[in-house]
């Protein structure tokens, strides 16, 4: 299992009247960490997208465990914890500057037709990236 690290800048804009980061903006850093994680892979999430095809979320989990406040530096660590072929699971980690996870979470993702959202085999579709992700998943 190999972690991909992303920094992310921490907006104002993101964080509440307690002073820290809104919980629904750490889906949009999970979102950031498995785009960076699938770039790091050799593929493009866009040239998905060109085929018609989009990877829509059909579970998400977040556990908050520190916050995080504004214009303290943040990573996100994305893996991918679990694949079948079909159904890609990729987890994170949001981590402060000293290296503590502040949240955790998972979200799961199939692939289907853009216009249909007729679910399609990622082994079946892009056989490359199913390549990649089951080495991942064994940890080579």
């Amino acid at each position: 299992m190999e972690k991909v690290r992303t920094p992310i800048e921490v907006r104002y804009q993101e964080t509440d009247q307690m002073g820290v980061v809104y919980h629904a903006n750490y889906l949009i850093w999970f979102e950031i960490g498995r785009t960076k994680l699938i770039e790091h892979l050799g593929f493009k999430y866009a040239d998905m997208e060109s085929d018609n095809v989009v990877a829509p979320v059909i579970d998400a989990t977040m556990s908050f465990k520190k916050p995080i406040r504004y214009g303290e530096p943040a990573y996100v660590e994305t893996w991918i914890e679990q694949y079948n072929g079909i159904r890609t699971v990729y987890a994170y980690d949001v981590l402060n500057e000293a290296g503590d996870v502040a949240v955790s979470g998972t979200t799961e993702h199939v692939i289907v037709n853009k216009d249909t959202f007729r679910p399609l085999s990622l082994r079946k579709a892009y056989p490359d990236w199913h390549e990649a992700y089951a080495r991942q998943v064994k940890g080579e």
